[in-house]
C-alpha cells in the first residue's frame, strides 16, 4: 500500500468513528432526559470511574492509557451536554458575572494611585515599584482590607498585596479578602526577600534584648534567631513598620528585621545581613483592581470557587483540565467560615479568556461548581 493508500483508509476509518460518536451523543442525550425526568444528578462518580476501567482494558495494555484518555474526554462532552440539557447548576451566577467584568473592562491607568500594606521601605513598597515603576504614586496603609477598601471607595486605582512567599506558603487575609472583595488580579511580580537585623546607631548585637517584625519576617529568620535564645520576638503588623518603631524609640535594646531599604530610610546600622534561612526566599505579589484589564501577554487566569458537597467533585473539576490540555499552575484551598468542613478553591492556570477553548472549559467549571467566579487574566511574572 502506498501513503495515499493509508490516509484513505483512515479517511473511512474516522466516517465510522464520527457516525458512532454522533450515535453515542444521541443516546447520552436521551439518558440525560431521562435523568431530568426523574431528578436525577449528571455525575454518578462511581460508574464513570468502572466504565473508563473497562473501556481501558477493552483496548489491550498497549492502548490503555490512550484509551482512557479519549473516553475521559467523551464522558465530558457527555456530561457537558446533558449539563445543558438539564440546566444543572444554572442558577450559578458565575457566568453572567465574567460576562459583566469583561464588558466592563478598562485601560490599565497612566500614574495610578497605588496602595500597598504598610510604610515606606516595606517590601510591598518595593513589589508596586517594580510593577509601576516611577509612574505611580504609591501609598502604606495600615491593613491589608484598608487597601481593598480604597479600591472599592475609589481613593486608589491599584493594590499591590503578596499573597504567596516560597519558604512560608500562602498569606491567608490575602485570598480570604479576594474571595470578598469584588475585586480583580490585573498583575503579579515578585521581590526577593533578603531580611536584615537592623538598630540604632550605637546599638551591638550584645545590647540588643528585644526583636521586632511581621511573623512572617521572624518565622523566616527562625534559625539565626535561635543563636540568641535570649532575645524576645515580638511580632508587628509589617516590618518596615517595625524599623520605623524601632528608630522612633531612641532605644538601643530594640531591633528591627526588614529590608536594607528601611535602614536608610529610618536611620537605622544593619548589624545582620541576609539573615533568612532560605536565600531563594521569594514573595509574589498581586496587583489588584476594582475592574477587570486584559493587559497584552495575558496568559494566567485566576479563578475562585465553591465545589458541592458531592463525591467526585473535585476531581471532574481537575479532569475539565486535563480534557482541554489546560496547565493547571496553583490550587489552594481556604475553609468556609460559613459552613463547617467546607471549602473555596483558587485555582490558576494557563489560558487566555478571549480564547474559544478557555471559554469553554470555563463554561464548564461554571457547570461544575456551586459558585464561580474570575478573578483575572494576567501575564505570569515569577523570576
Amino acid at each position: 500500500m502506498e501513503l495515499a493508500d493509508y490516509r484513505q483508509e483512515i479517511d473511512q476509518l474516522d466516517r465510522q468513528i464520527m457516525e458512532l460518536f454522533r450515535r453515542r451523543m444521541e443516546v447520552t442525550h436521551a439518558v440525560g432526559q431521562y435523568k431530568k425526568d426523574h431528578g436525577m444528578p449528571v455525575l454518578d462518580q462511581d460508574r464513570e470511574r468502572d466504565l473508563i476501567k473497562r473501556r481501558g482494558e477493552l483496548a489491550g495494555p498497549a492502548l490503555q492509557q490512550p484509551a482512557i484518555k479519549l473516553f475521559e474526554t467523551i464522558l465530558a462532552l457527555s456530561r457537558r451536554q446533558q449539563r445543558d440539557l438539564i440546566g444543572e447548576r444554572s442558577d450559578n451566577p458565575g457566568p453572567q458575572r465574567f460576562r459583566q467584568s469583561l464588558a466592563n473592562k478598562r485601560e490599565p491607568i497612566q500614574h495610578p494611585r497605588v496602595v500597598y500594606q504598610g510604610v515606606p521601605g516595606a517590601y510591598s513598597e518595593q513589589a508596586s515599584l517594580n510593577f509601576f515603576g516611577d509612574s505611580a504614586t504609591a501609598t502604606g496603609l495600615e491593613q491589608f482590607e484598608d487597601c481593598f477598601e480604597a479600591l472599592v471607595k475609589g481613593e486608589a486605582d491599584y493594590a499591590v498585596l503578596p499573597i504567596e512567599n516560597s519558604s512560608t506558603g500562602a498569606i491567608r487575609q490575602i485570598y480570604d479578602l479576594l474571595s470578598h472583595y469584588e475585586c480583580y488580579i490585573v498583575g503579579e511580580t515578585t521581590v526577593r526577600v533578603e531580611h536584615c537585623l537592623m538598630a540604632l546607631p550605637g546599638a551591638t548585637l550584645d545590647t540588643i534584648t528585644h526583636v521586632y517584625s511581621h511573623e512572617q519576617g521572624l518565622f523566616q529568620s527562625e534559625r539565626y534567631l535561635n543563636t540568641h535564645p535570649d532575645w524576645i520576638q515580638v511580632p508587628q503588623a509589617d516590618t518596615a513598620g517595625s524599623a520605623q518603631m524601632v528608630a522612633a524609640s531612641g532605644d538601643i535594646t530594640k531591633a528591627a528585621i526588614c529590608a536594607a531599604r528601611a535602614a536608610e530610610i529610618y536611620g537605622l546600622k544593619i548589624l545582620a545581613s541576609a539573615i533568612n534561612y532560605n536565600s531563594m526566599n521569594t514573595t509574589r505579589f498581586v496587583v489588584v483592581s476594582p475592574r477587570m484589564e486584559l493587559r497584552p501577554g495575558a496568559d494566567k487566569i485566576s479563578t475562585v470557587f465553591v465545589i458541592p458537597d458531592e463525591v467526585g467533585s473535585l476531581h471532574e473539576i481537575l479532569s475539565t483540565f486535563a480534557v482541554h490540555g489546560l496547565n493547571m499552575v496553583k490550587l489552594e484551598s481556604r475553609p468556609m467560615p460559613e459552613r463547617n468542613w467546607e471549602y473555596m478553591f483558587f485555582l490558576e492556570f494557563t489560558g487566555d479568556l478571549l480564547n474559544p477553548d478557555t471559554k469553554d472549559a470555563l463554561h464548564e467549571l461554571a457547570q461544575t461548581t456551586a459558585d464561580f467566579r474570575v478573578l483575572g487574566n494576567f501575564h505570569s511574572n515569577l523570576s
